[in-house]
Order: structure tokens, then C-alpha cells, then sequence
């Protein structure tokens, strides 16, 4: 594994598990308080579902690879359940619609893709000791399931009054021109048999989830304690939202993603870059392995001198490093601080054009270049200054740059050894007005 830094709860010697989980914010709601204690005094197994609506998990799944990781690093043995088979039906919590099916397929490439992620978050090897991580996937034991045999042996023990009581579902029911199918009202039945079957299977005695998960949780602890007879338990944890209520990991142009194609590691250190000041201690809290003194300290220089933004700079650097690894988490800091350097030059063509994606971009013939186009030209061009007049004036005054070098000269030409990789030229005004220029 890399990118994961050891003893998450570490906030001093005599710190537990239990109290580490407290300070960060991670416990909503517990089946029975005493299983607390158990977090710090046995060795337990636990799981937490993943949904495999696409081939990578997106930021909102952090928190609970997160908790996988905080457990499996306290000596307990973790469990990631991909839903090949519940993912056939769809999970109605939080939805105001009905799910669109995936085909057998598509769920089987987007588990492999998951699981590769998971994979990297949570020790499956000799290393882990006692404790290694479980990848498991409930198609293995739903694909196979008889229809009859299911609802004897489960359905049989949940009433339909119990079931539409369920927040997932009754909100569905106060939507009436959307409903809820049969199909997705049976999906908290077969997350049920899922924790049936990894308590026979693993001896799993613990679900975790979010804290819109907690019906399907309370539905698989009631059917172990009614079929097997014995106690299994419950937590939930808060859901990660924006300072505006809005989820987590969404922005105008759409998810991020944890898969480096989706969403590069640039990209992905720039979003956690913009965390408000508001939420930037509870994100810190609960995505990062940070001690908790580290964390209180950032708490206090966001308060002392937010305009300095340390804490949104550990909590992207921290975060990249735990998705993509410590290469790649330089590789971000360095090209976030060569927007403002002349470093810009020696960015690839990819990081240097993800560098740019905020700034204004125009479309220049390249006979303008050959023409002998004057800086100033370029200036009023790009639209960084009204008029010839008040480009001179920019120049003069020492505000105008050209790949972040400085140029006072205001009879200056831009030539062709100007341009990054043959054809892109950045000028920036003052120290936050850029623009792209392209030369097609």
C-alpha cells in the first residue's frame, strides 16, 4: 500500500479507537452504545458496502474506505463488499427516482474497477497480520438465489409496515408521481441476507455505513438476531456535505472521481484546494490519518489567518497522497505553484492545460505570431486590457507577464520560441488576471 499513513488515532498514548472516532466526528448513530467498547477492547469484523454504479468510486465513498482503513489499523478485520448483486437492483436511500438497471456486464466492469480502488486503501496481504481486508463481492452468494427460498427464510420476518416505515421508502412515498417498484423496495431485504451471510461466512459482527444507510443496517441486525439468535451491531457515520448543504464530491461540471482518468490528481488537489473555511475542519477530520494536535492547529490558523489557507493546503495534499500516492501529490503542488512561477514552462502538456482549465482561453491564427504581434497586441486581444493605451500603460508598470516572465518592454514582440509546446502562450495581468492563448 502506499499513500496511507500509519495509526490514524494517534492523538496520544493513551488514545483509543472509540475517542479517535469521536474527535473526527464519525459516529452518528450506534445499535448499542457497548459496541464502543468493543471497537477498543476485541478484535472484531466489520464491512461496509460499496455501490458499483460506475467504474470508480467518486470522493463521497472516502469516508467510509476511510473508516475501513481506521479499523483495519487498530487490528480489527475489515470487510469491503462490492454490490455486484445488489447493485442489479439498486439502493432507493437518497434517490428521488427510480435507478436506471445496469446489465450483468457493465456491474461486472465497474466491480473490477472498484475493487482495484479498494484495494489500495486496505492491507490484503501478509502484512495486515490477523487482520487482513476481505474484498468480497454479493453477487457470489445473491446471483445464485432462489426466489421462493428467499422469501421464506427472509422475508418471512419483516412486515410491510416495518419496511414502508423506513426513511429510503417513505420518501419515496410522499413522491407519488415517482413511487417506489418492487424491485428497489426488496434492495434493503437483500442488504439484510448480505450481513446474514458474512456473519456465517467471517463471523462479521458489525455494519458501518452513512447515516442514510441506517434502516438497511437495523434491517440485517434484526434478521441475524431472529435467525441466528445472537447480537450484531450497527454505526453510522454523518454524511460528508458542502457548507450549503449540497453532496460532497459534486461540482458544476460533475463528479470527482478517485480514478486518475476521470479526475487527475491535479484536479483532485485543486477541489479539496476550494474546501470553504466553514467545513475544511470536519473534511480534515474525516479524510485524513492527521494526529489530532496537527488537526486542532489547523483549526486554530484558519481561525487566526484564513486568507493563508493552511488547512485546505494539507487537507488537498493529504488527500492526494492517500488516493494517488506521494508522487503524484507533488506533482500537484508543484503545478498549482507554477501557476504563479515561471516553473509553468516545464509543466507537461496535459498538467499545463489542467493548470489553465479556469482561465479564459482565444483561438489566434498563427500568421498573427508570424505577422510580428506585439505584446500589447496580445493584450488587448486576450482582453486583458480595453485598449492599446492602457496595455502600454500595464507594461510599463511592470503588470504584464508572459508564461509568468515578467516584460516591461512595451514595444516587445512575441515570437514563435515563446510558445509552450509550439502553439500555447500564457499572459497573465497583474497576479491573478490569465489568459490562454492558442495559436492554430
Amino acid at each position: 500500500m502506499h499513500g496511507v499513513p500509519p495509526g490514524p488515532w494517534q492523538a496520544g498514548p493513551m488514545a483509543s479507537l472509540s475517542a479517535d472516532l469521536e474527535f473526527r466526528g464519525l459516529i452518528h448513530q450506534v445499535t448499542d452504545p457497548s459496541v464502543l467498547g468493543r471497537l477498543d477492547g476485541e478484535r472484531l469484523t466489520a464491512y461496509i458496502g460499496f455501490d458499483p454504479t460506475a467504474d470508480s468510486l467518486h470522493v463521497g465513498s472516502l469516508l467510509q474506505m476511510c473508516n475501513l482503513r481506521r479499523l483495519q489499523l487498530a487490528g480489527h478485520r475489515p470487510i469491503a463488499l462490492a454490490g455486484g448483486g445488489t447493485g442489479m437492483i439498486g439502493d432507493p436511500g437518497g434517490k428521488s427516482e427510480e435507478r436506471n438497471l445496469l446489465s450483468a456486464e457493465d456491474l461486472a466492469a465497474n466491480v473490477a474497477g472498484i475493487r482495484a480502488q479498494l484495494e489500495h486503501f486496505l492491507d490484503v496481504g501478509a502484512t495486515a497480520g490477523r487482520s487482513p481486508a476481505l474484498l468480497l463481492d454479493n453477487s457470489a452468494w445473491l446471483g445464485g438465489l432462489a426466489l421462493v427460498d428467499f422469501l421464506r427464510d427472509v422475508g418471512k420476518h419483516f412486515t410491510v409496515n416495518q419496511m414502508v416505515a423506513k426513511e429510503s421508502v417513505r420518501a419515496r412515498f410522499d413522491r407519488p408521481e415517482q413511487g417506489i417498484s418492487y424491485t428497489e423496495f426488496s434492495y434493503m431485504l437483500l442488504q439484510a441476507y448480505d450481513f446474514q451471510q458474512l456473519f456465517d461466512a467471517h463471523d462479521c459482527r458489525l455494519q458501518l455505513g452513512g447515516s442514510d444507510q441506517w434502516g438497511n443496517i437495523t434491517m440485517g441486525i434484526e434478521l441475524i438476531r431472529k435467525t441466528r439468535q445472537t447480537e450484531v451491531f450497527g454505526l453510522t457515520s454523518p454524511l460528508l456535505l458542502q457548507a450549503d448543504g449540497s453532496k460532497f464530491g459534486k461540482t458544476e461540471t460533475g463528479t470527482v472521481w478517485l480514478d486518475a482518468r476521470r479526475t487527475s490528481p491535479y484536479q483532485l488537489y485543486q477541489y479539496f484546494l476550494r474546501t470553504e473555511d466553514a467545513t475544511v475542519g470536519t473534511v480534515l477530520r474525516v479524510l485524513t490519518f492527521l494526529d489530532h494536535d496537527t488537526i486542532r492547529s489547523l483549526d486554530a490558523q484558519t481561525a487566526e489567518h484564513p486568507e493563508r489557507r493552511e488547512a485546505q493546503r494539507a487537507l488537498a495534499h493529504e488527500v492526494c497522497t492517500l488516493v494517488h500516492g506521494e508522487t503524484e501529490a507533488r506533482r500537484a503542488v508543484a503545478a498549482a505553484k507554477a501557476l504563479y512561477s515561471e516553473e509553468i514552462a516545464a509543466l507537461d502538456e496535459a498538467t499545463l492545460l489542467e493548470v489553465c482549465a479556469d482561465a479564459p482561453t482565444s483561438t489566434v491564427p498563427r500568421t498573427e505570431l508570424d505577422g510580428g504581434m506585439t505584446l500589447v497586441d496580445a493584450l488587448v486581444t486576450s482582453g486583458l486590457a480595453p485598449s492599446k493605451g492602457r496595455a502600454r500603460t500595464t507594461v510599463a508598470q511592470g503588470g504584464a507577464y508572459v508564461n509568468n516572465r515578467r516584460v516591461d518592454d512595451t514595444d516587445a514582440r512575441l515570437v514563435s520560441t515563446d510558445l509552450l509546446f509550439g502553439r500555447y502562450l500564457i499572459l497573465r495581468r497583474g497576479q491573478r488576471d490569465y489568459h490562454l492563448l492558442r495559436f492554430e
